[in-house]
């Protein structure tokens, strides 16, 4: 009975060993199709959510992204709403934004790239502070903490 475990132990790690000389190669080419497939996303804590409105009549484009309010088990009271200005941006940025599209603005932000500073003015009781406000590769991106 010993002599049968031993030998099944070794065959089974030659056996692993092997699998794993044959699978290393491909195992770049299988991890992109696996990040590829329509159940892998980016979570929208770090991604900031769907884009559900873009404009570009000012000169350059922003986006509007769909709050998130994502949680652990289930969605919070509190979450955000990212912005992002792309292209051309100018030094001073002054737009007011209304993220919901219910046609009430939500809120007034100025910012200034060169210092950086961003000054936000809620006009809509769910806009809570401003989160986040920072250059990117892109242009810039501002997260407003807003309330369910």
């Amino acid at each position: 009975m010993r002599k049968i475990k031993i030998i099944a132990g070794i065959t089974w790690a030659f056996a692993g060993l092997i699998l794993i000389i044959i699978l290393f190669p491909g195992l770049n080419g299988f991890s992109r199709s696996l990040a590829k497939m329509p159940f892998m996303k980016i979570n929208p804590n770090y991604s900031g959510g769907e884009i559900v409105f873009s404009d570009s009549s000012m000169g350059y484009i922003i986006e509007i992204r769909k709050p998130v309010f994502d949680g652990l088990w289930k969605e919070r009271n509190h979450g955000f709403v990212q912005l992002d200005w792309r292209g051309n941006i100018p030094q001073i940025i002054t737009d007011t934004i209304d993220f919901d599209r219910d046609g009430n603005n939500d809120f007034n932000i100025t910012i200034n790239t060169d210092k950086p500073e961003t000054n936000i003015q809620p006009l809509n009781n769910k806009v809570e502070s401003l989160n986040i406000s920072t250059e990117t590769s892109f242009g810039w991106v501002v997260r407003v903490n807003i309330l369910k």
